[in-house]
């Protein structure tokens, strides 16, 4: 939008009652709701069930999350040393 259309909406804006405002926030508020959802098509976990490879990167998760706690622990181990 161009800035100076955005500046005349703010100044007659400014010209409207309390409760012509309260009408102009609730329209815009509703524009945007519907307008959030629209974009929001999120897919639920279900739909992507297994559609990765088992395992993912060649190795399996509980080794993954063994093993790098393991070298978490060793580093901090060093450290405190």
């Amino acid at each position: 939008m161009d800035v100076s259309v955005l500046k005349e909406l703010i100044n007659k804006a400014k010209g409207l009652t309390p409760e012509e405002n309260l009408d102009l926030i609730t329209h815009l508020l509703n524009r945007i709701r519907v307008a959030g959802s629209a974009s929001k098509d999120r897919r639920k976990w279900s739909e992507i069930c297994g559609k990765a490879p088992y395992p993912l990167v060649g190795e399996d998760a509980q080794s993954w999350v063994t093993r790098n706690r393991k070298e978490s622990d060793e580093r901090r181990q060093k450290n405190w040393q």
